[in-house]
């Protein structure tokens, strides 16, 4: 079990994806440095803002990083651009590989459309556990 450090202690957190094995997936790309942003329905929940600081968990609930907020912009699912889909980190970072992966995972939720808003989010890796 990976122990919080005091100064996180009541930090919002998340784990990455719709599953353990994404969110393992997903977070290994944090800890190494290669997905530095991400991106969620508009009508996620838990919006983070510039400056705020979120506990990234493990497939298995463990909190495993904090990272921070830089920036938040919301655009439609045509307008996301390459520079974007590479800090995402996935697969080839390509921006076709990041529209079939992202048409995929929001259809799997029954969210996807053509012209879906997006909050997308860059982030830094502030702490590993």
């Amino acid at each position: 079990m990976n122990a919080v450090p005091e100064k996180y202690q009541g930090l919002r957190s998340f784990a990455f994806g719709d599953g353990p094995k994404l969110a393992d997936e997903l977070l290994d790309l944090v800890i190494k440095g290669v997905k530095t942003a991400t991106c969620s329905t508009e009508d996620e929940p838990n919006t983070p803002t510039p400056g705020e600081h979120w506990i990234v968990r493990d497939g298995s609930g463990e909190p495993r990083c904090v990272i921070e907020t830089i920036e938040v912009t919301y655009r439609r699912f045509p307008e996301v651009d390459a520079a974007f889909a590479h800090e995402e980190g996935e697969g080839d970072r390509s921006l076709d590989y990041w529209r079939r992966a992202h048409r995929t995972y929001f259809g799997r939720q029954g969210k996807f459309r053509e012209d879906m808003m997006l909050m997308c989010e860059r982030f830094r890796l502030v702490e590993v556990f």
